[in-house]
């Protein structure tokens, strides 16, 4: 069965992180209770930038909670003052 993944990367100074990983916690379980077709969500430290790794059914369904509410209200809301440049968005299929 095909998977899809909303990996969205962000460039977060390193003083800063504990700040969006609180973000990354507090919106987990909102978005696994209400968002239709997530299945998973992941935060990914690395030395150069954090990522956020979002599982889902359908590609269709990744690309739906780009313009949800909580996405869009909460999410972006919350990372903004932290983000040193536009967010890398990507979407992707298992095959």
């Amino acid at each position: 069965m095909a998977m899809a993944y909303l990996e969205i990367t962000l460039k977060v100074d390193e003083a800063d992180r504990p700040a969006a990983a609180a973000v990354y916690q507090k919106y987990k379980q909102p978005f696994l209770a209400t968002v239709p077709g997530a299945t998973s969500k992941d935060l990914l430290v690395r030395e150069e930038d954090v990522q956020v790794l979002h599982g889902f059914d359908t590609t269709a369904q990744a690309r739906d909670y780009l313009s949800s509410e909580l996405f869009t209200k909460d999410v972006v809301a919350g990372l903004a003052p932290l983000l040193k440049a536009e967010p890398d968005i990507r979407v992707y299929e298992t095959a």
